[in-house]
């Protein structure tokens, strides 16, 4: 006697997933590892990241999370945040033994569709914070300008400090599960193919096509096809579709054919999901 295993549809790594929430310059929160956001409002999840060896007595005090004016992730999972000069943060963290403080980096990943709900997942960086003097502070917004130009950086030295985080550990919340992550395995890691353009390309099918959206329901169990179907998110393995319904919101993952690159790749396999007949006919076709 056999039994039949099924298969979870490919998708992104929980390293590649990560990288991709940063490259989306996702919103960020920022509180010391201690404060009471650890366990509230700031991570909104029953599993919290433990706060990195060795900070007790540490000064952090009654400081609440605070909102940078810009945060940038880098490769390496450590991060560049810009405060203003008033935030108590920025006093805890000068006051803070040795300069550091231990701190939790909260980044949200939001659908860039007006979903009933739209947090798709969370990554959370704990490590710690330093202040930089003013030259350096001022070289670490050159050089993030070089990557990611932002009108926030020009106000380094005028009512803002710069600080970064050195990063200790990483976790990934998402529908998939809690996915904890070392610094050298995020650094590793490559963000999605097309990570940069989601927001565009989701955007565009909500708005533009919903006779695409109403051909991909064909994919989705017969019991969820009476709700609104929207889409979710879109990655190089396949096309996320949200279900939003009277009992509830169902997530369906629609797997491509095989994993996409480049653009014409990723224009293939959506028609091949939509059930494109000239792309049927052409694949048939003798070396198609």
């Amino acid at each position: 006697m056999t039994s039949t295993v099924r298969r979870r549809p490919p998708a992104p790594s929980p390293e590649a997933k990560a990288k991709s929430i940063a490259a989306h310059r996702a919103p960020a929160r920022l509180a010391p590892a201690s404060a009471s956001e650890l366990t509230g409002a700031i991570t909104g999840a029953a599993t919290e990241p433990t706060e990195p060896a060795g900070t007790s007595g540490a000064a952090t005090g009654p400081v609440n999370a605070t909102t940078p004016r810009f945060c940038h992730v880098h490769d390496t999972g450590g991060a560049s945040v810009l405060l203003d000069e008033n935030d108590p943060l920025v006093v805890t963290t000068a006051t803070a033994r040795g300069g550091d403080l231990p701190v939790l980096l909260e980044l949200t990943d939001v659908a860039p569709v007006a979903l009933r709900e739209r947090t798709r997942g969370l990554l959370w960086i704990t490590g710690w914070l330093r202040l930089l003097p003013s030259k350096a502070a001022r070289h670490r917004a050159i050089m993030i300008a070089e990557e990611r130009p932002a009108a926030e950086l020009l106000d380094v030295g005028h009512g803002a400090r710069m600080a970064c985080l050195h990063p200790s550990s990483l976790v990934l919340a998402d529908s998939d599960g809690t996915h904890p992550l070392l610094p050298h395995q995020f650094a590793k890691a490559a963000p999605d193919p097309f990570c940069e353009y989601e927001r565009y390309w989701l955007r565009h099918l909500e708005g533009e096509h919903p006779d695409v959206v109403d051909a991909l329901a064909r994919h989705i169990p017969a019991e969820l096809r009476d709700g609104r179907i929207r889409p979710l998110s879109l990655d190089q393995y396949g096309l996320r579709l949200r279900v939003e319904s009277d009992t509830g919101d169902h997530d369906v993952r629609l797997a491509f054919r095989n994993p996409a690159v480049t653009p014409q790749q990723l224009s293939d396999e959506m028609r091949r999901l939509v059930g494109c007949p000239f792309l049927a006919a052409h694949s048939a076709a003798p070396g198609g």
